[in-house]
């Protein structure tokens, strides 16, 4: 594995009183695709969250280029270098794809986001087509489009996405996972995926762990969690 770019020590998070995460530890590789899979309620997204400070760890350890960001406010977390495409999409439906987009470059630490933008429009056409349509008036995929967009305004250097092909038809789930693909591939964006489409996820990822009730209970690089007699028992009938 390349040098580590964001690490979780033995981390604890928790919901009012409810344990979410019980001490998870893992590790995302500089250029790595590496993706979390479990069923519902196994802790994916609160990892993500938690990475971003809300809700904070409430104990262990989040580093991020070898700095500890453990409780760190969340808009301090994303300049620094993280941004989150959060599950659901969550864009802003009364602004325009343009203003959308627009929106994510707060973040950013280079100030040229007119070239981000058209790389963004390169990676989706279809946001190009619809640079004045307001995101509420968009398709479920175009939408998610837009949140990955967003997402790519700030130039992260750790991009987390949470189940970016939730609901989406079978043609544009794809599209999805070859711009993801494309994100790390052409331009060595590190990613940590979120996604119950494990079958997707593991073909695509470097390398991969496995949630069950807030604790990690197995990890390997993609092909073997593919492989895995457990892994294809759980996740994988049906879909292969």
């Amino acid at each position: 594995m390349t040098e580590s770019l964001l690490s979780l020590d033995d981390v604890d998070s928790f919901y009012g009183r409810i344990q979410a995460l019980r001490g998870v530890s893992l590790s995302v590789g500089a250029g790595e695709i590496v993706t979390l899979i479990g069923a519902n309620g196994a802790g994916k997204t609160t990892t993500l969250m938690s990475i971003c400070g809300q809700p904070a760890p409430s104990s262990g350890k989040v580093f991020f280029k070898g700095n500890d960001i453990t409780g760190l406010p969340s808009d301090r977390i994303a300049h620094l270098g993280i941004a989150h495409a959060p599950e659901g999409r969550r864009i802003f439906p009364g602004l325009t794809v343009r203003e959308n987009l627009q929106m994510g470059s707060i973040a950013a630490r280079n100030s040229d986001g007119g070239k981000r933008m058209t790389e963004i429009f390169d990676l989706f056409p279809r946001l190009s087509d619809r640079q004045g349509q307001r995101g509420g008036t968009l398709s479920g995929g175009e939408q998610q489009m837009l949140a990955i967009g967003r997402a790519l305004m700030a130039e992260p250097d750790l991009l987390l996405l949470d189940e970016p092909s939730l609901g989406l038809a079978p043609l544009i789930v794809r599209q999805i996972f070859d711009v993801i693909g494309r994100l790390r591939d052409e331009k060595g964006m590190t990613i940590l995926l979120v996604e119950q489409n494990a079958h997707h996820a593991l073909r695509l990822a470097d390398r991969g762990y496995v949630l069950i009730n807030g604790r990690v209970s197995l990890s390997g690089s993609g092909k073997e969690l593919l492989e895995n007699k457990e892994v294809r028992g759980a996740y994988l009938e049906g879909t292969l």
